[in-house]
């Protein structure tokens, strides 16, 4: 598999559509590639969002529909040529979510169906809910969109964690792929280093392995980003060794 092919592989590693043997080698090719770590966090975004903005049913013509004209949308590999038989136009890589992936992840939408907005719709306040996480979606994909953004990935345990920053934003991103679950009343609490102190930047949902998290309050000045285990509902403090630090890019 060549560096090109690995490039071609983002969207459907955001969808979790690997197999796990090009799961593998796709991910080592992920702790060394800035700008397909970005499209996997922008893709990321884009499902959860599409997700969330399914509020109803999809009819089985609408979901054939779409499941069959995907068939006909790729992505080239960068510097590849076009011709009549290719598709005449690509997205930057780095500016936005390619067409196939925006095909891809409405397909999924499609297929799965709006079963997380079915059941806010069944809770007491799924507007409230709703209204919610389609604003820290849109916050999330400013972040990861963002002009200035930049980004620092590491191994935390097990998995890989991504940070992103826009210093115009003044907002940071931290994106989870394949973190094991934590254990059975616990939490991954996020945490800014500040000026010697730990400042509390909001919790990650314990039962996603992979998850794009807008870190909560300003990034101002903090030199890193840190990953603990607290008991569910957070701690005020860290009460474990951080599993993982990243710098702030710069």
């Amino acid at each position: 598999m060549t560096t090109a092919d690995l490039h071609l592989l983002t969207g459907a590693y955001a969808l979790h559509a690997l197999p796990g043997e090009e799961r593998a080698v796709f991910e080592r090719h992920l702790s060394g590639c800035a700008s397909c770590v970005q499209e996997v966090a922008e893709f990321t975004a884009t499902a959860a969002r599409l997700a969330s903005a399914s509020s109803a049913p999809v009819r089985d013509p609408m979901r054939r529909q779409v499941l069959h004209r995907i068939t006909g949308v790729r992505q080239v590999p960068p510097g590849a040529a076009t011709g009549p038989d290719q598709v005449r136009h690509r997205a930057p890589r780095g500016r936005g979510p390619a067409r196939w992936a925006l095909a891809a992840c409405l397909a999924a939408t499609a297929a799965f169906g709006g079963t997380a907005l079915w059941q806010y719709e069944r809770a007491q306040d799924a507007r409230q809910q709703a209204a919610r996480a389609e604003r820290q979606a849109d916050e999330v994909a400013g972040v990861l969109g963002a002009s200035d953004a930049k980004t620092r990935s590491a191994r935390i345990a097990g998995g890989t964690g991504t940070l992103v920053v826009s210093a115009d934003r003044d907002q940071a991103v931290f994106v989870a792929s394949d973190l094991p679950a934590p254990p059975r009343g616990k939490v991954y609490q996020l945490w800014f280093a500040d000026k010697g102190k730990m400042r509390s930047a909001g919790l990650m949902s314990p039962g996603r392995a992979s998850q794009a998290v807008l870190m909560r309050g300003r990034v101002d000045g903090a030199s890193g980003v840190g990953v603990t285990v607290e008991p569910a509902g957070g701690s005020p403090q860290p009460t474990t060794t951080p599993l993982g630090l990243l710098n702030i890019p710069s």
